[in-house]
């Protein structure tokens, strides 16, 4: 343990580094007052970079400006050409799924597809597609010895579905779900889209609360046993804090937070919330429970009204549920697959045919007649927190590493193969050296090919820090982003060493040589100057940068920075993304920049399966004592940072809500631990 607090912590949720290479911006960020704004608030070494810009109809004004400006703008202006913007008007095709029966020939052609299917590919004619949905749900492709939901592969499988003419509908369990709300979105677009092809889908929901019944009233009916756990009682927001419990064992965290909604500091230093970090939530939580009402409204037919009055009246008893039309019938498991069988028309001795997620996952998109076109476009999903390379304790599924994501995209890069290339975001960041990294590989990418980014839960930070150097920027209405704010510090640990009898000497040569090194007393006047100016410095550049590549002035990107965290529809508003929409609307948009028509098929290539370490393959992660270190080294990881800053949104934790695996890891961890003696 002396070890774990004898270490310097650097804690930064976003310290971003500017680098002299090109920028993306549109023609009407050359007109007054943004670019001049913009642009003076930069370095004037940094002045010298190349910029690119293309066409763009957003309208452009040719307001009269000084002459300071005209040579501002006539300076910068000389180095452009006409490659991609990070800004559209809008003016993006919607990717709606459109059902289309297929037709004689077309038809003809899958029933053959499926009878020289490989034997594992083969469905049984009359089956049901069931869908268990329980637990973490990862936006990464799953090979075949994975274990866990993919994303893609929930929303590929539904849309399978709908065209396998050996699927007579889809059997959907949902119990509790820890995912956020950006994928709860997108699996619920596609059960909708599910619906259009005319087959049924029945929801069966034994243990849910406001999440689950999102999905659950999507399906056309939803059953529930009588014994069913159930919570519609409303969201909540948390926030937690280490302050007391660090002052009682003698460490002092010393914390330098840029950004005045920048709350990732506070969980150290603070004991209670702060009036800008409860402003924050409270708009979060406003804008997750509204679009909840509003789209049970829509589903049930009812008014917003009902719902809060139902939702505030705290029921607990199934029967309200089916008198009030939440859901559609009172039925155990057993009676729901009996009235299956009753629809297809099955004896009630014989047994339901059913393929599942697993199997039906081995099915390729080719049996059904939905084989991609010539033209591809690459898929990089980028998941998980960012560290530059892979730890000793790292598994393939653990996080963004930057050098495999580089190169996967110098790969991209390098091939005439693909058309565009989607890269879909699921970070709250990481380490600021790596989201640098990446952004300057994908801005190189973006110079050849149309490069689209899609958040889906949360992409902050770090994982904003990465969208920016895409030519459009697209989040689902709840995902988390922004949080551009810088939060640095270390521990003064002192009074603990002093409490147990440790002492720790430091001899150094330079004036500032013990600025992180020497834990065991306070900054010094001057240190704290240059800890203060330094952080200050890094959130100007993030800061100034954001700003150029959002083509916004640097007075207008400061109102929306400070470290705030954004809800999807609300980075939208202020100009941080492009576009609401998921997945599907990304290809959509990929395509309308890499000129392929809308109605012509692609095919899509992912290029970041995950493949199991030996241990998943085994077991999975051992318990007792080898758990117990996974959990101190992950722990003293997560609190210490000896190769950089960091580039991190704080865990925002929504009770029955967000249940977001990207949480603080730290308490977690201390919980796991602690636990575990």
């Amino acid at each position: 343990m002396s070890r774990l607090l004898t270490t310097t912590v650097h804690i930064s949720a976003a310290i971003l580094t500017i680098t002299r290479s090109p920028l993306y911006l549109s023609p009407s960020f050359f007109s007054p007052p943004h670019f001049t704004s913009a642009y003076r608030h930069l370095p004037k070494s940094y002045r010298s970079i190349s910029v690119r810009a293309v066409d763009s109809s957003s309208d452009t004004k040719s307001d009269d400006v000084s002459s300071e400006n005209q040579e501002d703008r006539s300076e910068l202006k000389s180095e452009l050409d006409n490659n991609g913007s990070l800004r559209g008007d809008g003016d993006y095709p919607n990717g709606e799924f459109e059902f289309e029966k297929a037709g004689a020939w077309k038809s003809f052609v899958v029933k053959l597809r499926m009878l020289i299917a490989y034997p594992w590919q083969r469905v049984r004619k009359g089956s049901v597609l069931t869908l268990k949905l329980r637990g973490q749900i990862s936006d990464q492709v799953k090979t075949r010895f994975s274990s866990g939901l993919s994303l893609p592969q929930i929303c590929e499988n539904l849309i399978k579905a709908a065209y396998d003419p050996r699927i007579s509908g889809v059997y959907l369990h949902i119990e509790t779900l820890n995912c956020g709300w950006g994928k709860i979105e997108e699996i619920r677009r596609h059960i909708l889209d599910f619906r259009k092809s005319g087959k049924f889908i029945v929801g069966y929901a034994p243990l849910w609360g406001e999440k689950e019944y999102y999905l659950g009233c999507a399906c056309e009916e939803l059953y529930t046993p009588p014994s069913a756990y159930f919570s519609l009682y409303g969201l909540t927001a948390q926030a937690q804090f280490l302050g007391g419990v660090l002052e009682k064992v003698g460490v002092e965290p010393q914390v330098q937070r840029i950004g005045k909604y920048k709350s990732a500091g506070d969980q150290l230093t603070r004991k209670n919330i702060s009036e800008e970090n409860r402003e924050v939530l409270n708009t979060l939580l406003d804008n997750i429970y509204g679009n909840w009402v509003d789209k049970i409204s829509q589903a049930k037919g009812k008014k917003k009204e009902e719902i809060e009055s139902f939702i505030n009246e705290g029921v607990y008893q199934i029967e309200k549920l089916k008198v009030d039309g939440w859901i559609t019938d009172i039925k155990y498991d057993d009676e729901v697959t009996s009235m299956l069988k009753k629809k297809l028309g099955i004896a009630e001795e014989k047994k339901l045919p059913i393929v599942d997620y697993k199997k039906y996952s081995s099915v390729k998109k080719w049996t059904v007649g939905l084989a991609g076109g010539k033209d591809k476009i690459a898929v990089i999903r980028a998941s998980g927190s960012i560290s530059r390379v892979r730890g000793p304790f790292s598994s393939p599924s653990s996080g963004i590493i930057a050098e495999q994501f580089i190169e996967k995209i110098r790969i991209v890069r390098e091939s005439k193969r693909y058309k565009a290339v989607i890269i879909r975001i699921d970070s709250p960041g990481g380490d600021a050296l790596a989201s640098d990294l990446m952004w300057r590989e994908i801005r190189l990418l973006a110079e050849s090919k149309p490069v689209v980014a899609s958040m889906v839960d949360v992409a902050a930070s770090g994982g904003y820090y990465m969208a920016m150097a895409a030519q459009a920027i697209l989040a689902e209405n709840l995902t988390l982003t922004g949080s551009i704010g810088v939060v640095t510090g270390k521990f003064n640990l002192g009074k603990l060493y002093e409490r147990i009898g440790f002492n720790k000497e430091v001899i150094s040569r330079g004036r500032f040589a013990e600025l992180t090194a020497a834990d065991q007393r306070p900054f010094r006047p001057d240190e704290e100057k240059l800890f203060a100016e330094s952080a200050q410095n890094a959130y100007k550049q993030f800061r100034n940068k954001a700003a150029f590549s959002r083509s916004m002035s640097v007075d207008k990107m400061e109102e929306i920075a400070q470290g705030r965290v954004w809800s999807g529809n609300d980075a939208a508003s202020r100009g941080l993304v492009d576009a609401i929409g998921g997945f599907s609307r990304a290809v959509a948009i990929a395509k309308q920049k890499a000129n392929i028509p809308q109605d012509k098929q692609v095919t899509l290539v992912e290029l970041s399966k995950s493949s199991p370490s030996l241990p998943e393959l085994l077991s999975g992660i051992g318990s007792s004592v080898i758990g117990i270190d996974m959990t101190l080294k992950q722990l003293m990881d997560s609190l210490t940072s000896s190769d950089g800053v960091q580039a991190r949104m704080d865990g925002i934790m929504f009770q029955r809500s967000e249940g977001s695996s990207f949480a603080n890891p730290i308490f977690n961890l201390l919980k796991d631990y602690l636990s575990s003696l």
